[in-house]
C-alpha cells in the first residue's frame, strides 16, 4: 500500500448549501422551477481535499452533517466502498431512496475524489479508463421557451459541435408538434433530436406523439413518455414506437433494485442514471455493471462535470446529458470544468481526482447555510 495512504485517516467533513436562481423560469412537462440548490461536500485527509455534490434540497446537508459524518470521520480513505456500505446501513430506518440516496451520493463522490487525489491520479485512471472522451447531448429547450428561444439554444449547441440535442415537451400536446418541428428546422437534418416528456403523457397520447415526432421531425429518443413508475406502460411503448426511436428512463433511480426492475420489465432501450442520485460513483458503477448484464446501454443524467470520469470508465455508457442549468452552475462554481470538444467531454489527465477546484468567493455569494 502507498505509504501515505497507509497512515491516512479522514480528518474532516464539511458540508455547505448553495442556491442559484435560474436565468429565467424553467418548465418541463410536469414541473416549474426558478432556482437550483447544490449541496457540496468536502472531505479532508493528509491536507488533501476531495469534493462532491448533489443537486438536492438543503435537508440533504442536514442528513450529511448529523448522520453520515460519523461513518466518514476517522475512516481509511482507501476503503471508499466500505464507507459507502456503512452510510447505506446508517439510513436503513430512513429509507434508501430520495434525500438519503442523494446525501450519500455527494459524500461518495467526495470520497472517490479524495482517494484519487491522495494517489495523485486522475479519477478515470483509478477507475480504469475505457474511452478518451464522453459523448454528450445538449439539453434544455424548456417548455416555457418561445420557438425563437428554443431555436437559439439548440442551434447554439450544434454550432458548438454537439451532434445531438434534447428539448422538453409535455405541457401541450398540440403545441409540442410545432415546437419539435421548430427545433428540427433550427438544428438541421443531421443532428439527432431527443425529446423528454418527464412523464406528462398517457400511454395513448405518447404513442400518437411518437408517431408524429418520428414522421415529421425524425425524433430518435423519447425520454419518460409516461411516468417512470409505469413500467408496463414504458414497455408497451418501447415495443410500439416507430423504428428508429428509443425509449429512455431511469433518472429517478436511487438504488440498484429500481434499475433492475426497470430492466427486467423490458421498459427501456436505454437506461439513465444520475451520479448525484444513485448513491454516487460507487452506485453508478453498480448500475453500469447491471447494464452489462442486461446488454442495455447507459446514459448519464445531468451534472456533466461529475459524469466525465466514471462515464469514461463504464463500458456501456453511450452519452451524458449536457444540461443547461447544471453547466451554468458548474462553470460558476468550479475551475477545471470540462468544455465540449468534438461533441464530447474529455477528462483532464493532468489533474488528480475529478480535476475540479471550488471557486470559493464566487460560490459564497449563493451560500444558504
Amino acid at each position: 500500500m502507498h505509504k501515505a495512504l497507509s497512515r491516512s485517516k479522514i480528518e474532516r467533513l464539511s458540508v455547505s448549501t448553495y442556491t442559484v436562481p435560474t436565468e429565467t423560469e424553467e418548465a418541463d412537462g410536469t414541473f416549474i422551477w426558478s432556482k437550483t440548490t447544490m449541496v457540496l461536500v468536502e472531505v479532508t485527509a493528509d491536507d488533501r481535499v476531495g469534493l462532491g455534490y448533489t443537486y438536492a434540497d438543503r435537508a440533504a446537508a442536514v442528513l450529511i452533517g448529523d448522520t453520515l459524518r460519523s461513518e466518514v470521520l476517522g475512516s481509511d480513505p482507501v476503503n471508499v466502498t466500505a464507507i459507502w456500505a456503512g452510510m447505506c446501513r446508517l439510513v436503513r430506518n430512513l429509507g434508501n431512496a430520495g434525500l438519503t440516496a442523494m446525501a450519500i451520493s455527494a459524500v461518495d463522490v467526495a470520497l472517490w475524489d479524495l482517494k484519487a487525489r491522495l494517489l495523485e491520479l486522475p479519477l478515470v485512471s483509478l477507475l480504469g479508463q475505457l474511452r478518451g472522451a464522453l459523448p454528450i447531448y445538449g439539453s434544455g429547450g424548456f417548455c416555457n421557451y418561445s420557438n425563437e428561444q428554443l431555436a437559439e439554444q439548440l442551434g447554439g449547441w450544434v454550432k458548438a459541435g454537439i451532434p445531438r440535442v434534447k428539448m422538453k415537451i409535455g405541457r401541450d400536446a398540440t403545441a409540442d408538434i410545432s415546437r419539435v418541428q421548430a427545433a428540427r428546422d433550427a438544428i438541421g437534418p443531421e443532428t439527432e433530436l431527443f425529446v423528454d416528456a418527464n412523464g406528462a403523457y398517457t400511454v395513448k397520447e405518447a404513442l400518437a406523439q411518437a408517431e408524429r415526432f418520428t414522421a415529421e421531425a425524425r425524433v430518435s429518443w423519447f425520454e419518460e413518455p409516461v411516468s417512470s413508475d409505469d413500467l408496463a406502460g414504458l414497455a408497451l411503448l418501447r415495443e410500439r414506437v416507430p423504428a428508429g426511436m428509443e425509449v429512455a428512463a431511469g433518472e429517478y433511480g436511487f438504488e440498484l433494485g429500481y434499475f433492475r426492475r426497470m430492466l427486467e420489465a423490458g421498459a427501456v432501450d436505454v437506461l439513465q442514471a444520475d451520479v448525484t442520485r444513485c448513491r454516487g460513483i460507487t452506485g453508478i458503477l453498480q448500475v453500469a455493471a447491471l447494464c452489462d448484464a442486461f446488454h442495455v446501454p447507459l446514459s448519464a443524467h445531468c451534472a456533466p462535470s461529475l459524469h466525465v470520469h466514471p462515464g469514461c470508465a463504464a463500458s456501456r455508457l453511450r452519452h451524458a446529458e449536457y444540461f443547461f442549468d447544471h453547466v451554468r452552475i458548474e462553470r460558476l462554481f468550479f475551475e477545471g470544468v470540462p468544455e465540449p470538444k468534438n461533441g464530447g467531454l474529455h477528462p483532464d489527465l493532468t489533474q488528480p481526482g475529478l480535476g475540479l477546484t471550488l471557486k470559493r468567493p464566487d460560490a459564497e455569494r449563493y451560500r444558504q447555510d
